[in-house]
């Protein structure tokens, strides 16, 4: 039987932390107003020989079970662990434990917000840090994959 890697040029997945669901409609100034579901569509059609899976959760646990499923069989992680980037030990260590590559989005510049989002526990695992781009942030990290 063959696997999905056969199939495709890389295989890729988009982790996604709490609130990352309400796209488009929170806080539009800082996000913008496109849903996600919208803009990983827009992704798939760009990047077609690539595939892209998703995962979104609010819930910290399931983002780390998900890392860990993921993180020995896929080309790539992009991971916007959101509020988690700044308060998750636990999602750092999941990352550092993996073998898959990470990079670490954020659509808004954390370091022109607040000073507790200067602190990532993400960034010393990962294998780069995109931020400030707007949704743009995740072409950006799919682009250094290939």
């Amino acid at each position: 039987m063959k696997n999905n890697k056969s199939k495709y040029m890389k295989r890729l997945i988009i982790i996604n932390g709490p609130n990352l669901n309400l796209l488009g409609k929170r806080e539009p100034t800082i996000y913008g107003s496109l849903s996600f579901t919208d803009y990983l569509e827009n992704l798939r059609k760009t990047f077609s020989d690539i595939q892209i899976d998703y995962f979104q959760s609010n819930i910290e646990g399931e983002l780390i079970d998900k890392l860990h499923e993921v993180g020995f069989s896929y080309d790539g992680v992009i991971l916007n662990a959101a509020a988690y980037t700044h308060t998750s030990v636990g999602l750092g260590d999941a990352v550092k434990a993996i073998e898959t590559k990470v990079v670490e989005v954020h659509i808004s510049n954390t370091f022109g917000r607040e000073a507790f989002r200067h602190q990532s526990y993400i960034s010393p695992n990962a294998s780069g840090v995109i931020l400030g781009f707007g949704m743009q942030s995740y072409e950006l990290a799919i682009q250094s994959f290939l």
